[in-house]
């Protein structure tokens, strides 16, 4: 029996229905994954099984006795408590009972029955285990929290009213990888049934036993996880065309007979009339799927080689209580035009201090950062602090121009906003009527519309839907720039990024080549290196074994010409640098290009040759170095 049915139900917003006489059923232990695009009505429909909204029409059978607990995605927490206080708001009902029962108020008999239905008598040892289960520190301030202990906290408060049924809507935003990791295990060990909005492909592929996707009103079950969902919903669509497009044919033909008369036929005819009648219903009926959002981004003039090398590079703040926090230690690296970079870390790691000092914004306590030339970046800023509530969205995009070019193409305002899914009758809306994953969208919009050769996105994929995510891969994976990701995503990070700069604690850094998949199983290797008995040596039979063991490297001594050539190497990779600084330092203002075009030209070119030049010195350096080490 299902624990949840709902049948069909009807939902609108204005002219849009969100819900079409749509159908829905949650069975005991499923955790289902529900997905559509972006204001399609997910979090309504979350809010309909949770009864804290009524469908317009339909009907909601709810299994008798059943705890149903809703998690936002936005949690209200009350400023000024503790997470103890906030958590144990979810037994308010339990905490009325309890205090009727002390105080001698109602029917002590049927009110001792409420409160041991409820296992209510230990709730404070409930609420404890809770928080110990989910690392989180009952004494700790509300208003002190981040993002994602945010969630931990409004996830506690749901866990201790033991639900049947655990709604939650994008329970992954603003989690790192390690909380996301910990989530999965909790649900997986959750006796319950799960419904969750996810766009997290990767989390949706660990946890889910069914999908179940909203699109244009109508919602559509697929047995098994997120790939499987994929595969099927393939081949779904394989075989709607197939029927659209006849039925499409059909239509036409039938409007090309319709028109020659049908005066001699009127017998014969009527039955054709019906069904040409019955057929232009049908295709006014058939609601056309959204249209994709289309991205081009503006790549702007082209940076040096070279964006940043770090030489054993340093930072450390002071915390309130005089101690030293250090959030970069000795760190060194080189990222090169065209990087795909992937940061990843536990929140509060350093990510965002680690981009400031790559790019400029903030100089390293110790060591030192050779940034390159003619950088232009532009920010996704994942709190959308950009964003003027008040400002309309062609506004935002344009301000005081009906136009936006990027690269050789000028385009309309209202036509740029429909590449985002934004109708022309939206563009003059205010910002502060999007949902969440449109503001998002609206972001891109305005980062892409501006040239830039280096982009900076903090966790642009939340709340955009698996689509429009897809989309800013391709885009992503095709732009000529340079691109520093933050992200959690894991399936988005393995699938635009070419390095991964890791945090691994005490202010170490290390870098990765490929994605999450590709740092994970390159950590676990070293892992195992490392870990690996010294004391045990191979056995070698006697009679192969040489009088002198034979080194198992490459590493041999340097010839003379080698070794004076890495002499020099130093002296020459300064003169490289000094002579960069002074070309940088001649182009900086512009006024060369001005003045004397074919001489900034000449110089341009040369500061290029001579940044090849400083690359293959420090390549040689390097090599000559590992060659010539015991």
């Amino acid at each position: 029996m299902s624990l949840i049915t709902l049948l069909n139900a009807s939902l609108a917003f204005g002219h849009v229905a969100l819900l079409d006489h749509a159908n829905f059923s949650l069975e005991a232990h499923e955790r289902i994954g529900l997905i559509g695009r972006n204001g399609t009505g997910k979090s309504s429909l979350l809010k309909i099984l949770s009864q804290q909204e009524r469908p317009d029409d339909g009907s909601l059978h709810i299994q008798q006795r059943l705890r149903v607990a809703y998690v936002p995605q936005e949690p209200a927490l009350a400023a000024g408590h503790t997470i103890f206080e906030a958590v144990r708001e979810g037994l308010s009902e339990l905490l009325s009972y309890i205090e009727d029962y002390t105080h001698n108020r109602g029917d002590l008999h049927l009110l001792q029955s409420h409160i041991e239905a409820l296992d209510g008598w230990n709730w404070e040892q409930r609420v404890s285990e809770t928080l110990h289960r989910l690392h989180l520190d009952p004494l700790a301030r509300i208003e002190a929290l981040s993002g994602g202990n945010r969630k931990r906290v409004a996830l506690a408060r749901a866990l201790i009213t033991r639900p049947d049924v655990l709604l939650l809507d994008e329970p992954t935003n603003h989690l790192d990888l390690d909380s996301i990791a910990w989530l999965e295990e909790l649900l997986l060990a959750f006796k319950g049934s799960v419904v969750t909005i996810s766009h997290d492909r990767a989390f949706l592929d660990r946890i889910a036993t069914r999908m179940v996707e909203l699109d244009r009103g109508q919602l559509t079950s697929y047995p098994g996880n997120f790939a499987q969902y994929q595969s099927l919903k393939e081949e779904q669509l394989a075989q709607e065309a197939v029927i659209s497009a006849k039925a499409d044919k059909l239509l036409a033909q039938e409007e090309v007979w319709i028109r020659k008369g049908v005066e001699a036929r009127r017998t014969r005819a009527q039955g054709r009339i019906n069904r040409l009648v019955a057929l232009r219903e049908t295709r006014a009926q058939r609601r056309e799927a959204v249209g994709s959002v289309r991205m081009e981004v503006a790549s702007g003039a082209p940076s040096g080689k070279i964006v940043a090398d770090l030489d054993r590079v340093s930072q450390s703040f002071v915390r309130p209580d005089g101690s030293r926090h250090t959030i970069v230690r000795d760190f060194s690296t080189t990222l090169l035009r065209g990087d795909k970079i992937g940061l990843i870390g536990p929140n509060g790691a350093g990510k965002t201090t680690l981009l400031k000092l790559i790019l400029g914004e903030l100089e390293p306590d110790s060591g030192s950062i050779r940034r390159g030339t003619n950088l232009s970046v532009a920010y996704f800023d994942q709190m959308r602090e950009q964003l003027p509530l008040d400002a309309t969205l062609e506004d935002f995009i344009s301000p005081g121009s009906e136009w936006i070019e990027i690269g050789n193409r000028r385009t309309h305002v209202k036509s740029y906003l429909g590449d985002f899914l934004f109708s022309p009758a939206r563009a003059s809306s205010p910002v502060r009527s999007l949902s969440g994953g449109e503001r998002n969208r609206l972001l891109l919009a305005r980062l892409f519309a501006r040239p830039a050769n280096v982009l900076v996105l903090d966790e642009p994929t939340n709340d955009l839907d698996i689509d429009t995510l897809e989309l800013l891969e391709d885009l992503l994976q095709q732009y000529q720039g340079t691109v520093f990701l933050v992200s959690h995503d894991r399936r988005f990070l393995d699938n635009v990024v070419t390095s991964t700069l890791v945090a691994e604690g005490e202010g170490v850094w290390r870098e990765y080549e490929g994605g999450v998949e590709d740092w994970l199983t390159q950590s676990a290797r070293s892992q195992g290196l490392r870990e690996k008995p010294k004391d045990k040596p191979v056995p070698t039979p006697a009679t192969h074994a040489p009088a002198t063991p034979t080194p198992l490297s490459s590493k041999r001594k340097l010839s003379y010409k080698e070794q004076r050539e890495l002499e020099a190497l130093p002296a020459q990779i300064e003169a490289l640098e000094h002579e960069q600084t002074e070309l940088e330092a001649a182009l900086a203002d512009g006024a060369l290009y001005a003045s004397d075009p074919p001489r900034a030209a000449q110089m341009a070119s040369r500061l290029m040759d001579v940044e090849n030049a400083w690359m293959a010195a420090m390549e040689r350096q390097e090599a000559l170095k590992a060659l010539g080490s015991p």
